[in-house]
């Protein structure tokens, strides 16, 4: 599970490719239940990662989706592109957690079902440069 932190960036290990640069990390009740509700957009390169989640809703967004179903080693076991609103995706049982980035970035990364993700604090010192990729997968720590 992830401990509290501002921001993560995800790298598909796989692909040797970002998925997003700056994912706010949703891991407390309030957090899970708002997610992206309210929002008019995502900003290119940011997400939000919901920990712990196998499943999601649209309802009451404004826009489409792209969608990433991790499990508990960040391996990829589901994905769904261009979700749009008030859509619904059911359990996936062998997800722990599920990104929601701007659509077109499963296109854009190559993400395919089994690529091997890194999911990484953002460092300060990185800002506003784009974060090198960990030499090894690890969890966001605070």
């Amino acid at each position: 599970m992830a401990q509290k932190c501002s921001s993560v960036y995800i790298y598909n290990r796989t692909k040797e490719s970002f998925l997003a640069y700056r994912v706010k990390v949703a891991d407390s009740v309030l957090g899970r239940l708002v997610g992206l509700l309210g929002k008019k957009s995502l900003e290119p390169e940011c997400g939000m990662w919901i920990v712990p989640c196998n499943s999601i809703h649209t309802v009451g967004m404004l826009f489409s989706i792209d969608v990433v179903l991790i499990d508990k080693e960040f391996r990829v076991v589901g994905l769904h592109e261009m979700l749009r609103p008030f859509s619904v995706i059911g359990p996936n049982f062998r997800a722990q957690s599920v990104i929601e980035l701007p659509s077109h970035s499963i296109f854009r990364s190559g993400t395919a079902l089994g690529d091997q993700l890194v999911i990484e604090r953002l460092q300060p010192e990185r800002l506003p440069g784009k974060p090198k990729p960990a030499a090894t997968m690890g969890a966001a720590t605070s």
